[in-house]
């Protein structure tokens, strides 16, 4: 086929595909609304739960299977650990012994009384350590030799003596030179059979396999059982030997009960098979499958599943059609009004119902309508007129702030003075006025209203010096403040203010020496950078209600607020430096009676 064949294809397929695309456009377009969400809920909804929750249990069911194969595995390991870790450490235990040129000299010796024999044996315990050493283990040991100057007891026995035990038997039997050997042991005193588990090797240290001399450990088989079940494994566990359980952490381990068979339904349901060589016996560890699977969970509660899948299936479907009423009569009602549009006057909804983004939209619609009607009435001078007056009423609330701050010092400083006259009949005045001074020209300076932080320090540092006149010895302070924080800017008598209020509410209130401190910092905080100010005194403090009231103040604090005439100060500060910040400026007051108070303001430093 030539190039212009292939060309008249690809239009052919682009026509077929723009053709299905148009059809498909025009069907949903001409769909109602209650019929799409129909099919978004088929389609999107239906469909997906069935498929995705198909796949959650397969995957839900083979990570259950893989979690439960993961734990035995984990388990088998734990255990052989435990077990091999165990039988190590007793088998080292051995090969010393084995190994002790004392011990084995002892063993060797000719003994012609009980008198020698006891003499030896005292000997070995003192030159070899051999009591401190076997008795820190939590093993028992016991030398059995073919001595007939042995005395039976201790540490050391005549072979004689267990010929006809069952362990002795097996150990010969089986030709080996160590071996691990569990039987049942009969206790005269208690008359029940008791688990033992035992080393026995063979102490021919000099004769070379002449000698049939043996040592026999004894392991805390209560220890090794309890260890087992300690362990807490999710799985049930059994460790075998010659098909005998050993021990087991479902209660088959008892000390005092006789060996039980593992059955064969048993060894079919276990999980994991594992065999590990233990010094001549072969030991099979059985890890059992949890008791419950995934499966099984989903058959027990096939009813409940099934109720969740029509739950799943006619609760949406239902709430689909409440939706389609709910966006419909809506959409309806909003379409009709813009139907009845006019040019002069927007008609609003009768009612705007909802709180979703119909219910929003139909509100919007009802503000835009009211707005754009206002704004067709209103003249453009009338509303710059307005504006004007909201400035200048403003800046007259300012300035009411800025000149109301003056008496209220002024006042306070003039009673200080009046007050050291009158009770030290002194006339050291010539500080006083200085530092008096300095405050006015403070006060009565207003071409700007902020002042840098080391300019208000200066300031607050002549009032408290002020201050000390008054009350003498009464007061002492400390003022500090971070380098990188002394050339930012503050409105300014803010901190002065809150320092002034710590002397007359602080201080005064106290008989007691009092202490005033000041203390500016520049720290990080989640929301950013911010100046932190702190003045703490050591006051009279104030209760909780009083407290609670006094935060709440600060944090609202508005020109109606101190139209009230309670603590002017505080609150011209708090308006001014919520105005000076766009009300970003956080207040947090800490008091207890008989201890002080302390005020942090916190400040953007971008403010």
């Amino acid at each position: 086929m030539d190039q212009g064949g292939w060309n008249k294809i690809r239009n052919g397929l682009r026509r077929g595909k723009r053709i299905v695309a148009d059809f498909i456009g025009n069907f949903l377009d001409d769909i109602s609304l209650r019929h799409k969400l129909l099919g978004m809920y088929l389609v999107c909804v239906l469909l997906p739960l069935v498929l995705t929750d198909s796949v959650i249990l397969s995957v839900v069911v083979g990570a259950e299977r893989d979690s439960g194969m993961q734990e035995m595995r984990n388990t088998t390991e734990a255990v052989v650990y435990n077990m091999s870790t165990t039988m190590e450490n007793a088998v080292k235990l051995t090969q010393t012994v084995y190994q002790n040129r004392y011990v084995n000299e002892f063993i060797e010796g000719e003994y012609d009384t009980p008198l020698d024999y006891y003499n030896g044996y005292m000997e070995l315990m003192k030159d070899s350590l051999y009591e401190i050493v076997m008795g820190s283990s939590s093993f028992q040991t016991v030398i059995y030799a073919d001595n007939p100057g042995f005395v039976n007891g201790g540490y050391f026995c005549r072979l004689e003596s267990v010929r006809e035990k069952e362990w002795y038997h097996r150990f010969l039997e089986s030709g080996r030179e160590i071996m691990v050997i569990p039987y049942l042991e009969r206790t005269p005193a208690a008359g029940n059979s008791q688990r033992k588990l035992s080393i026995v090797r063979k102490m021919d240290y000099y004769h070379k396999g002449q000698s049939d001399d043996v040592l026999k450990l004894d392991l805390d088989y209560g220890a090794m059982a309890r260890s087992l079940t300690n362990a807490r494994y999710v799985n049930t566990v059994y460790v075998c030997c010659e098909n005998r359980i050993l021990f087991s952490n479902d209660g088959r381990g008892g000390v005092n009960m006789a060996f039980e068979e593992l059955g064969r339904d048993k060894i079919r349901k276990a999980g994991i098979h594992t065999s590990v060589q233990m010094y001549g016996n072969e030991w099979d560890i059985y890890v059992m499958r949890s008791p419950v699977t995934a499966i099984q969970i989903i058959r027990q509660n096939l009813t409940m599943i099934l109720f969740l899948l029509t739950v799943n299936v006619l609760l949406p479907l239902l709430f689909v059609r409440l939706l389609n009423r709910s966006f419909i009569l809506r959409l309806r009602a909003l379409g009709e009004v813009f139907e009845k549009e006019d040019s002069d006057h927007l008609q609003p909804l009768s009612e705007a119902k909802g709180k979703d983004e119909i219910g929003m939209l139909m509100r919007s619609y009802n503000h835009m309508a009211e707005r754009m009607n206002e704004l067709i009435q209103t003249v453009y001078k009338d509303r710059l007129k307005e504006q004007e007056m909201d400035i200048a009423r403003q800046t007259a609330e300012l300035l009411a702030l800025h000149s109301q701050i003056n008496p209220h010092f002024l006042f306070n400083a003039l009673e200080s003075i009046r007050m050291h006259s009158i009770l030290k009949k002194e006339y050291e005045t010539a500080d006083m006025v200085e530092k008096l001074a300095l405050m006015q020209r403070q006060n009565v300076e207003w071409s700007s209203d902020s002042v840098t932080v080391e300019e208000e320090l200066r300031f607050a540092q002549a009032y408290l010096e002020l201050q000390k006149y008054r009350f003498g010895e009464r007061l002492s302070y400390r003022m500090e403040a971070e380098e990188e924080c002394r050339m930012l800017r503050i409105p300014k008598l803010s901190l002065v203010t809150f320092v002034e209020n710590a002397c007359v509410h602080g201080i005064e209130k106290k008989t007691s020496p009092g202490w005033i401190f000041v203390r500016i910092t520049c720290r990080q905080e989640e929301e950013g950078r911010v100046l932190c100010m702190e003045i703490e005194d050591t006051g009279a403090g104030m209760p909780q209600e009083e407290l609670s009231e006094m935060q709440a103040r600060m944090n609202h604090a508005s020109i109606e607020r101190l139209r009230e005439k309670e603590r002017v100060g505080i609150l011209n500060a708090c308006i001014r430096l919520k105005m000076a910040t766009g009300d970003r400026v956080a207040f947090e007051m800490e008091s207890e009676e008989g201890v002080g108070t302390i005020v942090t303001i916190r400040v953007p430093m971008e403010n």
